[in-house]
């Protein structure tokens, strides 16, 4: 089941928390960079991030998330985590499809790491185009992919905000 988070000060928020934890810690290692944001982010600025997030849930237990925030028609996915234990069964895409097809929105844009291999090959099968990779941090580089799009197939009112 997939529902949007309302509020992050939640059990749902706590979970997420320590998911976010547990996936990016797989990510830096694959990318071989620690200082991920996520990573490096404390509980009260999770709190205060100011994004919107929808989980994919198996049962009762949150399997994976996507967050985004939007400024008129252009939307940034912040972050997409599957906790480890539910990895390669196809839900950072499809929460990644969800987002795309429920909410309104002419431009989408995601970053990644130049070496997170798995992430990159999701986008690039979904249609996002690499636009450039970019130095963050000394000798590490990240991706960054946009993706046009003109309408929505369907429209849910709950999404966009």
């Amino acid at each position: 089941m997939i529902k949007k988070i309302q509020v992050l000060d939640s059990n749902y928020g706590q979970q997420l928390f320590m998911l976010q934890k547990k996936a990016y810690q797989i990510e830096a290692n694959i990318i071989e960079f620690t200082d991920i944001p996520p990573l490096l982010e404390t509980y009260d600025q999770f709190l205060n991030c100011n994004e919107t997030f929808i989980g994919f849930f198996k049962a009762d237990t949150l399997a994976g998330a996507i967050s985004y925030t939007k400024e008129i028609m252009h939307m940034e996915i912040c972050r997409i985590v599957v906790h480890p234990d539910y990895f390669r069964q196809g839900i950072a895409e499809t929460l990644l499809n969800h987002l795309q097809f429920t909410c309104k929105w002419e431009k989408l844009s995601v970053s990644t790491g130049k070496m997170n291999l798995p992430a990159r090959k999701l986008y690039e099968k979904n249609g996002f185009t690499h636009t450039k990779d970019v130095e963050a941090a000394p000798h590490f580089f990240i991706s960054l992919y946009e993706k046009n799009h003109s309408f929505n197939v369907r429209h849910d009112k709950e999404h966009d905000e």
